[in-house]
């Protein structure tokens, strides 16, 4: 009969293959990177800051003023045209907020020539960042000045640190004098008062970023030897504090350059022999870029 007949379903089935992927992915690979690049960023300022800093920094990038006006999209951030006051909301986009950072008027050179927004705020941040960096080096020398009057056992060593600002970066001088040298006459072979106050220089800068080079000096003193002179011994005197500084602690990794520059470079230029023109140099090199005077 036909009304025991099952009824006859069709199953259509499409078969699809694989379709363009387009370039969607460079868009997001890129927008990854640079989110890579801010985080690595702020890592570093996190590193080299104390909280009062952060605080400087959090204050100095929060908005101060919003505007008031409305957009025709209604509210403060409801959208802003470059042209008047308002915007034309789109029925079909994706509502947008856009911000910029304003220089302050006062203080330009020359109102005939202004900078973008963002070139005078990448100036003002990278002058921030070489700020910031000028204090973790103030701290490191108030922190090596600290540990040498702070140990019996490095009294009288103070006279025997230089320390100053290079366009390098923060430099760190141990000299000899004529009643403490750091070296066996000769030799690489470090005193033990100076190895203790390599380990206390290790310990103020272990916390900064920053990469080291080192160079030894001599003065001008000759050798009878033809086969190893001051060049040698310049050399083989900085390798002998790079290992007393890692030994210290400080991370291999930070160590850029190790040199000697035999008595080339006098500290005393006009009396090549004294004993203050050997000496360890130790440069705490700057990440920060220094900026030239017109654009500070």
């Amino acid at each position: 009969m036909a009304d025991d007949a099952k009824p006859i379903i069709v199953k259509k089935v499409k078969k699809g293959g694989h379709g363009h992927h387009g370039g969607a992915w460079k868009v997001a690979y890129a927008d990854f990177v640079t989110a890579m690049m801010a985080f690595f960023l702020l890592l570093w300022l996190l590193n080299v800051t104390d909280a009062e800093q952060k605080k400087g920094i959090s204050e100095y990038f929060a908005p101060t003023m919003a505007s008031s006006s409305r957009s025709g999209a209604g509210g403060i951030l409801g959208g802003q045209s470059m042209q008047t006051e308002g915007a034309m909301v789109s029925n079909t986009g994706v509502p947008s907020v856009v911000s910029s950072i304003s220089p302050p008027e006062e203080g330009r050179k020359d109102d005939a020539k202004e900078d973008s927004p963002s070139e005078i705020d990448e100036t003002e941040f990278l002058e921030r960042l070489a700020e910031l960096e000028e204090r973790a080096f103030d701290h490191a020398k108030e922190q090596i000045k600290q540990a040498i009057s702070s140990d019996p056992e490095l009294e009288g060593l103070a006279d025997n640190i230089i320390i100053d600002m290079t366009p390098e970066g923060l430099r760190i001088q141990i000299v000899d004098q004529y009643d403490e040298s750091m070296f066996e006459s000769g030799s690489a072979k470090i005193s033990p008062r100076v190895k203790r106050l390599l380990g206390k220089i290790a310990k103020a800068i272990e916390d900064l970023p920053n990469g080291l080079s080192i160079s030894g000096h001599t003065d001008s003193a000759g050798f009878a030897s033809s086969t190893y002179g001051n060049w040698e011994l310049s050399s083989d005197r900085a390798n002998a504090s790079r290992r007393a500084l890692m030994e210290g602690g400080l991370d291999i990794e930070r160590i850029r350059r190790v040199s000697g520059k035999a008595d080339q470079e006098p500290l005393i230029a006009d009396d090549p022999s004294n004993p203050g023109n050997r000496r360890i140099s130790i440069i705490l090199l700057r990440e920060a870029p220094v900026l030239p005077p017109d654009l500070k």
